[in-house]
């Protein structure tokens, strides 16, 4: 499980197709605080750490992965959102992210709001009903509360500290996130099907 709070950005510094994409990527995290088998959320998508590396980690995604999440994301030069699981006791101070990407939101517009920027979204017709007013989704890995929604659109309110400590601030109107529904909202909706 993980929050939504990034804690550091890290760049794809290689991708090698073998049987599934190996990724290599460098990071502030100590190399020692790195165990093999670790999950970490990279753009919002779970990956477990299959090699430490000198400056970073490598893990491998598989087709499955890479067809659920933003086309063309997984390329060397590429920044990505980190950040490492929840451990019991910590604090809570995102909201539950399972780190599976549910599908694509697409930026339409992007709105400077005093210090902050206001970012309109369109989510897949199929994963609006999940999204309400004042509940929660994970763009990229971060954890945001929704403004507004309106049919499949929806928007989102970016602080600087998060403009200025993820990747948010590289993507412009057109681009693609990947984005997590809230996990309570996705239960429920199950539980009422039945």
């Amino acid at each position: 499980m993980f929050t939504g709070i990034i804690s550091n950005i890290g760049t794809i510094t290689q991708a090698q197709q073998l049987a599934d994409l190996r990724l290599s990527i460098s990071c502030g995290f100590p190399p020692e605080s790195i165990k093999l088998g670790d999950s970490i959320a990279c753009n919002g998508c779970c990956l477990t750490v299959v090699e430490i590396l000198k400056n970073g980690f490598a893990v491998e995604l598989s087709k499955e992965t890479i067809s659920r999440t933003v086309p063309g994301s997984w390329a060397a030069g590429q920044n990505l959102n980190l950040e490492r699981p929840l451990k019991l006791g910590d604090t809570l101070d995102g909201h539950m992210v399972s780190g599976h990407v549910d599908g694509l939101a697409t930026i339409k517009s992007i709105e400077v709001s005093g210090g902050s920027h206001i970012i309109t979204l369109e989510s897949p017709p199929e994963l609006a009903p999940f999204i309400a007013q004042k509940g929660s989704v994970t763009l990229d890995g971060i954890s945001l509360t929704v403004n507004k929604v309106e049919n499949n659109q929806f928007t989102v309110n970016i602080i600087p500290h998060t403009w200025q400590n993820t990747t948010i601030n590289q993507r412009k109107t057109g681009s693609q996130l990947n984005l997590e529904i809230d996990i309570i909202a996705r239960h429920i909706a199950r539980f009422m099907k039945q």
